[in-house]
């Protein structure tokens, strides 16, 4: 069994090379990092308002306007008026990057094989982690945002 240091070093390698492969797979696509990031909140919650966007990448409003109309002028997302209140502004997701499933095609199926490679009860134990894990970074930021 690893020392908590060495739990601790292998996780912080994880979380990099996690993060390394975002920003590599967003250049491939001609998109900065933060711009497949909010193409993948879009993707995984749905339509949003900008407020919410803003929210979900930490980014504050007059950065999130223009990543919505970079995003928007690339094609990807679109305005809609709000069908609760046309005041509003709904950012609806359109398009996927076309070289997205084919930048992340060799990192998919290597995890994939190595998940793969687990028994059924270890990867329940994986995705219930991934889960919880995913919970608990969101409500740390949350803390940290006030």
């Amino acid at each position: 069994m690893s020392t908590p240091e060495e739990a601790s070093a292998a996780y912080r390698r994880y979380l990099s090379a996690v993060m390394l492969h975002g920003h590599a797979s967003a250049r491939a696509c001609d998109l900065g990092g933060t711009d497949l990031y909010a193409l993948n909140i879009l993707d995984l919650a749905g339509a949003m308002t900008p407020g919410e966007l803003s929210a979900r990448t930490g980014l504050t409003t007059g950065p999130t306007t223009r990543l919505i109309d970079r995003l928007e002028q690339a094609g990807y997302v679109r305005r809609v008026p709000s069908p609760d209140d046309r005041r509003k502004v709904i950012v609806e997701p359109v398009a996927a990057p076309a070289e997205l499933d084919r930048v992340m095609a060799p990192a998919r199926k290597r995890i994939g094989e190595i998940v793969g490679g687990y028994t059924d009860e270890q990867r329940a134990v994986l995705f219930d982690y991934f889960e919880r894990a995913a919970r608990a970074f969101r409500e740390a930021a949350d803390d940290l945002r006030g």
